[in-house]
């Protein structure tokens, strides 16, 4: 079992620790509709990412034509 040579104060316990705190995140406005979204990341309102279209929504597509 590991036991401590000598005690660590709590100055130091807290110096160590100063480096653990949360980051708060940093949306990015979306270049077509707007809304906030991750930076590097697909629109999850309108799903475009880099100026295109890469996911189609649900409201889009006509779910009975592509299912006959």
């Amino acid at each position: 079992m590991a036991v401590q040579q000598n005690k660590v104060s709590k100055s130091r316990r807290n110096m160590r620790r100063a480096h653990d705190a949360l980051v708060a995140a940093n949306p990015n406005e979306c270049p077509s509709c707007g809304e906030l979204k991750r930076p590097h990341h697909v629109c999850p309102s309108c799903g475009h990412y880099a100026d295109r279209e890469v996911v189609a929504q649900a409201n889009e597509i006509d779910l009975e034509d592509d299912a006959a």
